[in-house]
């Protein structure tokens, strides 16, 4: 990155409005799950969520003239990430949200940093782990455990939900590391790369979800509703986003677009409250903020600026092409 292109010296109206857009689309996410699934079982939801994922960047990579990787050991390592970093996860939002608000899934979306971290470093060694680090993980985990309201025991469907959707988080700090190690040095464009993933995941679950959840009903015995929340999750959600934050990236740089993180719990909180009257116990917002603290501490946000580890609801994780998470 050049001087000129430091987020210091860009205009806020260059990036902001794509900034605030992203970290809108992303946070209503939750919100189209909650609908999708009250039709839909969660693996089919996530089938056709993925497909329609699929085409729009397919559209996008031929608008632009680009192609999918063509070496079977991209393919291999795109097989992998398909399915922790969109697959598993994005079912496990959908089984979660089944027995949460989609508010809450909202704000457990926002530890995946958390769980990227510490693989990142003992598993795929592409990070070191510090202290100012270490601070920050410890502090987020706490807040974990707040969000959770251990002191009020354990069980329940409500509780097993929010493990679905730590679980999910957890599937993104899998998929992170794996992806910065084995995939983002490949000479393919980031587009080329979420295309091909998405592809990967949609086959994965087209062989899947009709053996466990049966055949995907037709589009058309969906409600409206519905139909319109899968569109939304797919083009919006999963296309139209990448391309969004491509260029945050591109213009305000890579630091100050995975910044988005913080601002998706808070479109899901209000998006849930104002849409669907959703409401939160006082301790899953006080420990939501906690965590954010922890994983601003953790990528060097607060004092000194340093590059940390983008994370995000997005389908792809390479650091230097997009954010992480749901997605």
């Amino acid at each position: 990155m050049t001087a000129a292109t430091t987020p210091d010296r860009v205009a806020l109206r260059s990036w902001l409005p794509g900034f605030l857009a992203l970290a809108a689309i992303w946070g209503s996410s939750f919100l189209f799950i909650k609908v999708g699934i009250e039709e839909l079982h969660p693996l089919h939801l996530t089938l056709y969520r993925v497909a329609t994922g699929a085409l729009t960047l397919l559209v996008v990579l031929a608008a632009l003239r680009d192609r999918l990787p063509r070496e079977p050991r991209v393919w291999a390592h795109l097989f992998v990430v398909g399915a922790f970093g969109v697959a598993v996860p994005f079912t496990l939002f959908g089984f979660g949200e089944q027995r949460i608000e989609s508010m809450l899934a909202g704000i457990w979306n926002a530890t995946t940093p958390l769980i990227v971290l510490p693989l990142a470093v003992l598993v795929f060694r592409t990070e070191r782990l510090t202290t100012r680090r270490a601070v920050g993980l410890g502090l987020g985990f706490l807040g974990v455990l707040v969000v959770l309201g251990v002191w009020e025991g354990v069980g329940g469907a409500h509780f097993t939900g929010q493990l679905m959707c730590l679980g999910a988080a957890a599937c993104y700090g899998v998929a992170i590391p794996y992806q910065k190690k084995f995939i983002a040095g490949s000479s393919y464009s980031g587009l080329s790369l979420s295309a091909g993933q998405l592809l990967v995941a949609a086959l994965q679950l087209a062989v899947v979800a009709p053996l466990v959840a049966g055949a995907p009903p037709v589009p058309t015995s969906l409600s409206g509703d519905v139909v319109a929340s899968v569109l939304a999750l797919g083009a919006l959600g999963t296309g139209l986003a990448f391309v969004i934050n491509m260029r945050n990236i591109r213009v305000a740089g890579a630091s100050t677009a995975s910044t988005v993180t913080y601002l998706i719990p808070v479109f899901a909180v209000l998006v849930g409250a104002l849409v669907l009257d959703e409401r939160l116990n006082w301790h899953q917002p006080v420990g939501a903020l906690i965590v954010l603290l922890g994983v601003a501490i953790a990528q060097g946000l607060l004092g000194r600026r340093r590059p940390g580890i983008a994370a995000g609801p997005t389908v792809s994780a390479v650091p230097t092409a997009e954010p992480a998470a749901h997605r």
